[in-house]
């Protein structure tokens, strides 16, 4: 079957513009509170607020099982819409903590009609080579994650409010792209009633099981290394005094070299298998949680700067792939709500990984705390172990 070429080039494109959305309160962070009056514990709670409004939307959206009921391109766009309003909304002179928070929220929960709807248009249209289309639109998303960092080194003298105004401006864009321009797949199976049992019956399916673990592994590590990348950047100028680093250029790069990875390692699926790959990805992310306080002993920056590169690179890399195994696996009316289910409990995960690690620098102020994340790898590595048994 034919696919028009430029549907991928829109569906990547829409998925980059939108999910920029993701981290624009973060890149303005200390405007926010500058401008706002905001305590400093306040700036936590406004990143894990987004996340939260994430998961109760995709729990929302798994359980009325919506990408599968209605246009998925509508539903991308309407979200899209609904998204960029909430998040311009900061720009408001009358807001305060409570407003900003709801305004996170609402911006979360309609991400869940991007992220893994996006994924499912994309299912709908490539059933082979699903991973390398995967690889593609995931790699947008952590473009689009690590944008905002990116446009507040770029506005040099404009406002604040610039990276607000920019990045809701492109996902109204991203959505009307999707909407006009990327219509209903031709694997697209409608589900045409909300299914109270879909989710039990989705997980009966031990393959389906298998990609699952493997994926909710990987999700322990990847946000809270996202998280941690400036502090484990300041971490290292505290033990070597004499380093000087630009910390937000290079959060950018060691997030955004993470779409670089994800575009790669699909292609090599194609030729060796989505499996082996993310199984490969998974263990080398899990050994760089586990040798990366040894890296602090390192008296070369570049030494130190090409490991978390090289840790950017595959702590992301296998993320399109369990992504394809989600979606393979799943009931083919039901690859929305598969997909949407997965990521909602993946993200409860990582605000679970965050936390903790974040309490535990309280009392623990070493890098040994990063091998903490190396529990989810090892939990998802030994499900995909099983599942090679069957």
């Amino acid at each position: 079957m034919n696919i028009p070429k430029h549907i991928l080039p829109i569906i990547v494109l829409s998925q980059f513009f939108c999910t920029s959305l993701w981290f624009a309160g973060n890149g303005v962070m200390n405007d926010l509170k500058i401008h706002f009056l905001l305590d400093e514990n306040a700036l936590g709670h406004i990143t894990s607020i987004l996340q939260f409004g994430f998961i109760i939307g995709t729990l929302i959206f798994a359980i009325l099982s919506i990408a599968d009921r209605y246009a998925p391109s509508r539903v991308f766009f309407v979200c899209a819409l609904l998204g960029a309003l909430f998040n311009i909304a900061l720009i408001w002179k009358g807001n305060n903590y409570t407003s900003i928070l709801i305004f996170r929220f609402c911006t979360g929960f309609f991400l869940a009609g991007i992220y893994p709807v996006g994924m499912k248009i994309a299912s709908d249209y490539y059933e082979k080579g699903l991973g390398k289309s995967l690889g593609f639109l995931v790699g947008a998303l952590v473009l689009g994650t690590a944008f905002p960092h990116l446009l507040k080194e770029l506005k040099g003298n404009l406002p604040w409010e610039f990276v607000l105004v920019t990045t809701s401006s492109l996902a109204v864009l991203g959505g009307l792209l999707m909407l006009v321009l990327v219509p209903n797949g031709p694997f697209r199976k409608a589900s045409l009633n909300i299914n109270l049992l879909a989710i039990p019956k989705i997980f009966k399916k031990q393959q389906f099981r298998t990609a699952a673990f493997g994926y909710f592994g990987h999700m322990w590590e990847l946000y809270a290394f996202w998280a941690f990348v400036p502090i484990i950047l300041k971490m290292y100028v505290e033990v070597h005094p004499e380093t000087a680093f630009n910390i937000p250029l290079l959060s950018f790069i060691i997030i955004g070299i993470g779409g670089f990875a994800c575009v790669v390692g699909g292609y090599i699926a194609q030729k060796v298998g989505v499996k082996k790959v993310a199984f490969i990805s998974l263990l080398l992310s899990c050994v760089c949680c586990l040798v990366s306080p040894v890296i602090f002993s390192f008296m070369s920056p570049i030494v130190f700067v090409s490991f978390l590169l090289f840790w950017g690179m595959v702590v992301i890399a296998d993320s399109p792939l369990f992504s394809t195994l989600v979606a393979q696996n799943a009931p083919l009316e039901l690859k929305g709500t598969a997909l949407t289910i997965v990521n909602c409990i993946g993200f409860f995960i990582t605000i679970i990984s965050i936390l903790l690690i974040d309490t535990l620098r309280t009392y623990i102020n070493s890098p040994t705390i990063l091998m903490i994340l190396a529990i989810g790898p090892i939990l998802g590595l030994l499900a995909l172990m099983k599942k090679s048994k069957h």
